[in-house]
């Protein structure tokens, strides 16, 4: 029903009188959970191209550049690469606003680039860090600290374990890092649309029941892993990452450019 525009529905409910019309979205989403290699293969394509983009983006622009442009030339390199840019939420410096202006990016600045790029249909929708110069120690260590907590998540993800162990994993990991009031974390499926099953948590940018933390992950799910460090002078700093469920373990799909990325002098 959530993806059913009102008047489709009208003429539904008027060619099938009588009928009951039932909402198919929570079986739906339980066949998507486990993808094919096929589908897969997409993701990966996916998350590769939104990351190579967002390199070439980093590495190819310098001081002045304004959010607005960097944002333009991420759709280009997306859709140079076979993709359909869906979005981009960006940050410079030391704000915290995501949105694309005028706002430029100058030199010792930080910048976050999330993105979505999708491939027939396919998600890729990962984050990474860009700086322009070279990062100071502190810098090295926030982003640190951020990659130790999506590594920490990432080693409760194997098929049988349950979906909820990722969280307990990454709050153990947030318990521990110097700047924990200002960290968030988030882990939900993906693939057709960015939030699909499993569902691990009942908190966060997307409310739905946390239905899956109980039950095992299965192999051949696909998940978005992020965490969200919201630094009061140093600005945003975010990983996020693509992570297939394997029998063993996990893959990430997508392995490149998850440290500081450096802009055009």
């Amino acid at each position: 029903m959530a993806f059913l525009p009102a008047d489709a529905f009208c003429v539904l409910q008027d060619a099938c009188p009588g009928a009951d019309i039932v909402d198919a979205l929570p079986l739906l989403e339980r066949l998507r959970a486990r993808k094919t290699d096929v589908e897969i293969e997409k993701l990966r394509f996916a998350s590769d191209q939104v990351i190579a983009s967002m390199l070439a983006v980093i590495g190819g622009h310098g001081p002045g550049a304004s959010k607005r442009d960097l944002v333009e030339a991420l759709r280009r390199e997306e859709t140079a690469r076979g993709l359909e840019f869906d979005y981009c939420l960006i940050t410079a410096g030391t704000s915290l606003n995501r949105a694309p202006s005028d706002q430029r990016w100058e030199k010792g600045d930080i910048l976050s680039l999330d993105s979505g790029g999708n491939y027939q249909g396919y998600i890729g929708d990962v984050c990474r860090m860009g700086i322009l110069g070279e990062p100071d120690n502190q810098l090295r260590d926030l982003l640190a600290e951020v990659d130790s907590i999506q590594r920490a998540a990432m080693q409760a993800v194997r098929a049988g374990a349950p979906g909820g162990g990722i969280y307990t994993a990454a709050e153990a990991a947030l318990r521990q890092a110097s700047v924990r009031d200002h960290l968030a974390f988030v882990a939900h499926g993906m693939g057709l649309v960015s939030h699909e099953v499993p569902h691990l948590t009942d908190s966060g940018p997307v409310p739905y029941p946390a239905e899956d933390a109980e039950r095992p992950l299965e192999a051949a799910m696909v998940l978005s892993i992020e965490t969200t460090l919201k630094h009061p002078k140093r600005g945003f700093i975010k990983l996020e990452d693509t992570v297939l469920v394997r029998n063993d373990g996990f893959e990430l799909l997508g392995d490149a450019g998850r440290g500081w990325n450096l802009g055009a002098q």
